[in-house]
């Protein structure tokens, strides 16, 4: 009681010079601190409980896929994987390959996709002859019907914050990369209350001992607190801030909670404007491959960079990245997260970062116009952006890349006549009508004008097969050894003058068959046939395609008709397809953030239309590739191919143009300038240049040359069309509709005495009769060529 009395009496006495700093110190508890503290802790708990970091929207290639059968040479399936960012380090981890011989040993990464998916697996793969000769599991050496590789990303759509992040939870995170971070950056992290005051007081020592700063005393708390809310300002308002939100967010939230949080938003590096969040991001942005696949090497790496992500970058300055790495196994072992032996091993092993980043922002901005007008009637550019979603493409990344490296060859290859010559090519998959690779331009890569897609030039003889088709509708009137007539045309226009068209040699070739005024793109005798078939009807089958401004002028017969390289693969990709009139795409489907398919793009093939005049036509166009306008192909290492194709020029050659198809690919070239002045190049000299250097490199399946059901190969006497025997003098096999010819055979002794005599009854040749006196609607074009 006494104690008591003297306390109070103490008080007394002291009260008279402590009542101003108390009365001081409550009117700051209650007039800011607490007020000041309320309002910290909503904006804590209003950002974190509604916490949703920025993921972007990735856009992804096809997925690779490997089985018997399929065409694949060493040197494309060592780009594919190159390009999806598989590091050549053994094929033991996930995310790399191996090769030994002619196998390829792959340890895949797996992926999920509108189509489903694929889970990782060690695969081993055998090439030979240019295709795969067996795929088997790796492990137990059973056979594989089919496998996968996961698609490679091709372009990433960011939000405002630029932010590069792949969100995981805590379960999914490697314990060792969980356990590495405490070690580390906060020992006690299980224990204190936001602040750590004795790392607090260990870093004061160590600095002061240093005499500069060597060891920082901030916890994981105030370090994602730092991230989440404050500026990186170093001063005592922002000090005081981030303990005292550090402290709010322990008093609210697990520490679960906050860990999960701290390891999707680290900033771990930076690539232009796209900053690096998160530890899942950056192990696919150094090592490409999944964070839950890493090694104990690459998990030391990402956690030492924690300090500083640019000073230790391991790409700009991998001797002190390499120095950090081994710093922070060295912690691990320290704390008996790793054995000595796994020590060793870690610190011996090099830094396995790749050298170039998956953090495409668009690498094929040609071929990602065409998906943004494809998908944009199903997402605005805001969800897209907004929309963490996953876009899955059928760009094939080894035909890209060829197709880009053949307009390069080609260009180059022609020296000083490609000066301010331009070039587009589109190539799609020839029984699919996916759409596999677009280039816009000269230069891979390139922004701004797409020529694939936005550049509209007349096609030339382009137009010519289609001109044949209608006419091979009609297997009674007409077939492939049907003599046309190529004389001369005359037609008279309304200003009195007169249309007057020729053949790129300037001679006429009096009567030949069908497949020889294609092969060779005679102007005259298809002029002829398709004055005879109609305009009309040729106008109506090309605006069945979707093309607008057709003009049923004769000069539409040769090529009249302004189109983009996107819209002559649409049209030729009907007769690849065999006769399937397919929309080109190239979009397979969206998968939003939980993995789950919410649009998925398919093409519904029905019945084919029109196939045997479509089949006729490719075997004309097989012809072009044998001794036509385009027998470069036949007479190289290509003929190997069977291909099926036709060039094209326009007017004063300002356009070069060939469209070609395989078994398994159709690919369509344009060159020109983009002022349309004249190149000097016809369509065999410069766009069939790149068509070839593409397919010298891109592994294909060839185009069949046996009948397809309901044609054959018949012998004809190309003199008058008729059938005759296969021994008889110029005889020649055409493919011709199954009974559509006569019956009789001449023998050739009477075809013989007919050919003595003149020929007796030789049928006129089609288009023989006049042509009319004039046409309002001829434009005075008579100069588009082959």
């Amino acid at each position: 009681m006494a104690f008591l009395n003297r306390l109070g009496a103490f008080a007394r006495r002291c009260w008279p010079w402590l009542r101003i700093p108390v009365w001081v110190g409550l009117g700051l508890l209650f007039g800011f601190i607490l007020p000041y503290t309320l309002i910290l802790n909503k904006r804590v708990q209003d950002r974190f409980n509604d916490l949703v970091f920025a993921v972007p929207t990735r856009v992804y290639a096809r997925p690779l896929a490997l089985a018997a059968g399929t065409p694949m040479t060493p040197a494309a399936l060592e780009l594919e994987l190159t390009f999806s960012g598989y590091s050549h380090d053994g094929g033991q981890v996930v995310g790399s390959w191996t090769r030994q011989g002619s196998t390829y040993t792959i340890s895949s990464r797996g992926y999920a996709g509108p189509d489903g998916g694929e889970l990782p697996k060690r695969i081993e793969v055998t090439l030979g002859n240019g295709s795969v000769l067996q795929v088997r599991n790796a492990d137990t050496r059973d056979a594989i019907p089919v496998a996968h590789l996961d698609p490679a990303r091709i372009a990433t759509l960011y939000g405002a914050k630029q932010e590069e992040r792949r969100f995981v939870q805590l379960a999914d995170v490697p314990p060792l990369l969980l356990s590495g971070l405490q070690a580390v950056e906060d020992r006690d992290f299980k224990h204190h209350i936001g602040i750590d005051f004795s790392a607090i007081a260990r870093a004061m020592f160590a600095n002061m001992r240093a005499g500069h700063t060597v060891q920082g005393g901030s916890t994981l708390t105030q370090q994602l607190v730092r991230n989440l809310f404050l500026t990186r300002d170093q001063n005592f308002t922002r000090k005081f801030n981030e303990a005292l939100m550090s402290l709010l967010l322990e008093a609210h939230y697990s520490k679960g909670r906050i860990l999960e949080a701290y390891v999707n938003d680290v900033f771990l590096g930076q690539q232009g404007d796209q900053a690096v969040h998160g530890f899942a991001a950056a192990a696919e942005f150094y090592f490409g491959r999944r964070m839950e696949d890493l090694r104990p090497q690459e998990i030391a790496l990402l956690v030492g960079m924690v300090k500083g992500p640019s000073y230790y970058d391991p790409r700009r300055s991998p001797e002190r990245a390499l120095a950090r790495r081994n710093l922070v196994i060295q912690e691990f072992a320290n704390t008996g997260l790793l054995t000595a032996a796994q020590t060793n091993a870690a610190q011996a092993a090099p830094l396995g970062v790749i050298s170039d980043g998956q953090l495409p922002h668009n690498r094929f901005p040609a071929f990602m116009e065409l998906v943004r007008s494809q998908i944009t009637a199903d997402f605005d550019e805001q969800s897209l952006r907004d929309g963490n979603l996953s876009i899955f493409t059928t760009l094939d990344p080894t035909a890209q890349l060829y197709a880009e490296q053949a307009i390069t060859s080609a260009l180059k290859g022609l020296g000083k006549r490609a000066n301010e010559v331009q070039a587009a090519g589109v190539v799609t998959d020839a029984p699919t009508g996916s759409v596999l690779a677009v280039v816009g331009s000269r230069t891979p890569g390139e922004q701004g004008f797409n020529r694939a897609i936005d550049a509209r030039r007349p096609i030339g003889s382009l137009v010519k097969p289609f001109v044949y088709l209608v006419a091979l509708t009609q297997p009674e009137r007409w077939n492939l050894s049907t003599l046309l007539d190529d004389s001369p045309v005359s037609m008279r226009q309304p200003d009195g003058s007169y249309w007057e068209p020729h053949n790129d040699d300037n001679q006429s070739h009096g009567q030949l068959p069908m497949v020889d005024a294609l092969a060779h793109s005679w102007n005259l005798a298809t002029i002829h046939l398709g004055l005879a078939v109609g305009l009309p009807r040729i106008q109506a089958f090309l605006k069945s395609f979707g093309l607008e401004n057709v003009s049923p002028s004769p000069s539409l017969l040769i090529g009249a008709l302004d189109l983009s390289p996107l819209q002559v693969a649409q049209m030729y990709q009907y007769l690849a397809a065999d006769g399937h009139a397919l929309p080109l795409v190239a979009v397979r489907g969206v998968v939003n953030g939980s993995g789950q398919t919410i649009k998925r793009y398919q093409v519904q093939t029905g019945q084919g239309e029109y196939q045997d005049a479509v089949r006729l036509t490719t075997w004309a166009l097989q012809q072009v590739t044998l001794f036509g306008t385009a027998h470069s192909i036949g007479d190289s290492d290509l003929a190997r191919l069977n291909a099926a194709g036709k060039t094209g020029t326009s007017n004063d050659m300002r356009d070069s143009w060939f469209a070609g198809y395989t078994g398994q690919h159709l690919a369509v070239f344009w060159m020109g300038r983009d002022d349309n002045k004249p190149t000097v190049l016809f369509g065999a000299t410069g766009a069939l240049r790149a068509w070839r250097e593409l397919f010298e490199k891109l592994p294909t399946k060839p185009l069949s040359t046996t009948p397809a059901p309901g044609l054959e190969l018949a012998w004809i006497n190309p003199a008058d069309g008729k059938p005759t025997q296969s021994s008889c003098q110029g005889a020649r096999q055409f493919e011709v509709v199954a009974g559509s010819l006569p019956a009789d055979t001449e023998g050739c002794f009477w075809q013989g005495v007919k050919n003595l005599f003149g020929g007796g009854d030789q049928p006129a040749a089609v288009g023989s009769a006049p042509p009319p006196p004039s046409n309002p609607d001829t434009p005075p074009d008579n100069t588009l060529r082959n």
